[in-house]
């Protein structure tokens, strides 16, 4: 479907209190993205002619949430009438008045309902003639949902609110989904005749069905085969288990475009993430937010990548990377730390017990092991020693380090920034250096060795070190 005479509203006016939270219902995230974050970003595939957000609860905070990465939406505030009806409503004032098409309306706390699933909702509203269509699954328990009556005839004859549900209504398993089509000329004619003489004092939209069949019109109901793409969040719990029904659906979405995913349980892919075919993705893993990994690299176990770049056959294993970029064929980990501005080229390495922070590692260079690097450019073909720092921050300010190609640095090595290492230069163990070192130069910090005789028995009386020394001596 193209965007044809079609308005997609969506309800996020509401306060969330079951979720116990400071921040508003729809902006809890799944997935790397807000609730309503998902059905924005499956309003846009549907390419509608007009999509609107409602807001009322917290709006300021929701708007600045959304608008940035959601440039093509309308937010239309809700005033003090409660209720969906006065939501759609608003909305509805908001179109412009030469609008004739259909209006999709979905709420902004269920997730998981898909365009291909939306697509055919709108074929089936459209197919049907109906003044309005609405999803409706059947369901073990609809405790909480409204309940879809339907007449003698099998048609919709009305839906009524749990709290204002008879017991044998109560008993009804066919549950409203919250997602409808309506004609917009029907909007706007029943809306107004919407009354709150209800036991929330609200204005309901599900009371314009009723008031169709009282006239006559056509009222339609397609129900979904599968009924998680009706589930809604109201609380923390509901939050969990529709972030985790989000997650299956995209790890099997990359598997099936060639991704192994080793344990799907484990694994945690956004839905902004991209994956190659040949990716390997081991037990424990998080892929987040804007991540990408081409063909053939390993990442995990244990690893966490968030907003970062993995080129093609790099291993990435037992890593925490925020924002960082690591080249083709190079490995990181385990227990590697890189955080925004990490830069790995080709076949580099950053290895055990490695920080990183704002640093541009060459192609072919390596961080082997226990060893902070921050704010450095490390050129090709460089190796620091295990326990190389950069002391990059004097107590005010943070200053550069630049190693350039082919250096080699001793274990132990503290680089006090600014200061430059020239093309294969090389530095002594335990160097301290606060000079730049000339190209091919060797730095050294070199100062006297002093052995004391005798301290370890004289200090250290009765403790094993003392006796052993005592030994040795005397076999000597």
């Amino acid at each position: 479907m193209t965007g044809n005479n079609l308005a997609i509203i969506i309800l996020a006016a509401g306060q969330g209190t079951r979720m116990r939270s400071r921040l508003p219902k729809v902006l809890h995230q799944i997935g790397g993205r807000p609730l309503v974050g998902h059905v924005l970003t499956t309003a846009g595939r549907l390419d509608a002619d007009h999509v609107e957000v409602v807001v009322r609860h917290e709006r300021d905070q929701v708007v600045a949430a959304l608008a940035e990465d959601y440039p093509g939406a309308v937010f239309v505030d809700q005033d003090e009438v409660p209720g969906t009806g006065r939501a759609v409503q608003v909305a509805v004032d908001a179109l412009p008045a030469d609008f004739d098409g259909d209006v999709l309306v979905l709420s902004g706390d269920c997730p998981l309902a898909d365009a291909d699933t939306l697509r055919s909702f709108l074929d089936a509203h459209r197919a049907a003639e109906a003044e309005v269509t609405l999803m409706t699954a059947v369901v073990d328990d609809p405790t909480g949902y409204g309940r879809v009556i339907r007449d003698a005839d099998g048609g919709v004859d009305r839906v009524v609110e749990q709290k204002d549900a008879t017991a044998d209504e109560a008993a009804v398993s066919e549950i409203n989904a919250g997602m409808y089509v309506f004609r917009i000329a029907t909007l706007r004619k029943y809306l107004p005749a919407v009354g709150v003489d209800n036991a929330q004092g609200e204005m309901y939209l599900t009371d314009v069905p009723g008031l169709l069949r009282r006239d006559g019109s056509r009222v339609a109901a397609s129900v979904v085969s599968d009924v998680t793409v009706t589930y809604g969040v109201n609380d923390r719990a509901q939050l969990a288990e529709v972030g985790r029904l989000l997650n299956r659906r995209i790890v099997r979405r990359w598997q099936l475009e060639g991704v192994t995913v080793i344990d799907p349980a484990t694994t945690w892919i956004d839905d902004d993430a991209t994956l190659s075919p040949d990716v390997t993705i081991l037990p424990n893993t998080h892929i987040l937010r804007a991540t990408t990994i081409a063909e053939g690299a390993i990442i995990g176990p244990d690893t966490t990548l968030v907003d970062c770049e993995v080129g093609a056959d790099a291993i990435v294993r037992r890593t925490d990377a925020t924002l960082a970029v690591i080249g083709a064929e190079a490995t990181v980990g385990p227990f590697s730390f890189l955080r925004p501005g990490t830069v790995l080229g080709a076949r580099g390495k950053i290895g055990a017990y490695v920080e990183t922070k704002n640093a541009e590692i060459g192609e072919g260079s390596k961080v082997p092991h226990l060893s902070y690097v921050g704010d450095a450019t490390i050129g090709r073909g460089v190796n620091l020693g295990a326990s190389t720092i950069t002391a990059n921050y004097d107590d005010v300010n943070k200053h550069r380090t630049v190693v350039e190609d082919e250096v080699h640095t001793g274990s132990h090595t503290t680089l006090v920034a600014p200061v430059r290492l020239g093309a294969g230069a090389k530095t002594g163990a335990g160097a301290v250096v606060r000079k730049d070192v000339p190209a091919g130069s060797l730095a050294m910090s070199v100062a006297p060795q002093r052995n004391i005789e005798g301290w370890v028995e004289k200090n250290r009386a009765g403790t094993g070190a003392a006796d052993a020394a005592a030994r040795t001596r005397v076999a000597e």
